[in-house]
């Protein structure tokens, strides 16, 4: 399970791969099915910015969040940093980093805690795909319902 959440911990998108599959190549697909529907107007689809950690690093990722104007927070893994100094000064500028925003980071953990709140999706007793997706949507609009009532 791939997912993107808002600060508030509330799930933006979710993309269902097999076990093995690895995180980075599912950046492009999880942002894509963002979309927030506002009282008026179109649904926004880019957010302002998006923290991720190091396993999103790459020059892939990083390129697509900027061709969408989207502030990249994500740390440079030591490796790509070393590589890019021993190119000197065709190795392009060291990239950029906040670590006030770095710091949130953890909601999307903390939003997957709160969606294996529900026993089925902790222990996966769904066995088609669908079935289980259609479980995440649920949980994440039961999510969503209970941040939008008044306390």
């Amino acid at each position: 399970m791939h997912l993107s959440a808002d600060r508030r911990c509330r799930p933006l998108s979710f993309v269902l791969t097999p076990g093995q599959a690895g995180d980075s190549p599912q950046f492009r697909a999880v942002l894509e099915r963002i979309k927030i529907r506002l009282p008026i107007g179109r649904p926004r689809t880019r957010p302002g910015a998006v923290a991720a950690d190091k396993a999103y690093s790459c020059r892939a990722n990083r390129t697509y969040l900027r061709r969408r104007r989207i502030k990249a927070v994500i740390p440079e893994k030591s490796d790509q940093a070393a590589n890019r100094k021993k190119r000197g000064s065709r190795g392009g500028r060291p990239v950029s980093h906040d670590p006030d925003l770095y710091k949130q980071r953890n909601t999307a953990e903390r939003a997957i805690n709160r969606i294996k709140e529900w026993r089925g999706l902790a222990f996966r007793f769904d066995k088609t795909p669908d079935s289980y997706l259609a479980g995440l949507h649920l949980r994440g609009a039961i999510l969503w319902i209970r941040s939008l009532q008044p306390i």
